[in-house]
């Protein structure tokens, strides 16, 4: 779907590439590892269950999908927060993500709450 705020197959999948260069910098520490993990598989959720909303056959459909890429996001926000707090992640290495992160759930929970006759 293109809107105002872009193509999010294109936003979703390069958030999706760029925690899992984010995931491999990680040291091996087990903490770590499981948590990036977590981030890994919520971070590419968020594209997968936007492909599959953009195949709703129905609006409660699409709103469904939109739903758990919105709790993926979040998600993947509440990851990256426990990772920067335990000081595996630099403020700085994971602003750009936290941002993107934030972005899209809004944009998320706008199109959730639009009004599907226009």
């Amino acid at each position: 779907m293109f809107h105002e705020h872009g193509d999010l197959r294109i936003r979703t999948r390069e958030l999706a590439l760029r925690i899992a260069r984010a995931y491999r910098a990680l040291p091996r520490d087990r903490v770590a590892q499981v948590w990036g993990e977590q981030l890994l598989r919520a971070g590419g959720s968020v594209g997968a269950n936007y492909r599959e909303a953009q195949r709703g056959r129905s609006v409660v459909e699409f709103r469904s999908k939109l739903g758990d890429c919105l709790r993926e996001a979040d998600e993947a926000l509440y990851w990256i927060e426990l990772l920067e707090a335990e000081k595996y992640f630099t403020p700085e290495r994971v602003a750009a993500l936290k941002d993107e992160l934030d972005q899209l759930i809004a944009i998320i929970v706008t199109l959730i709450r639009k009004d599907p006759a226009g």
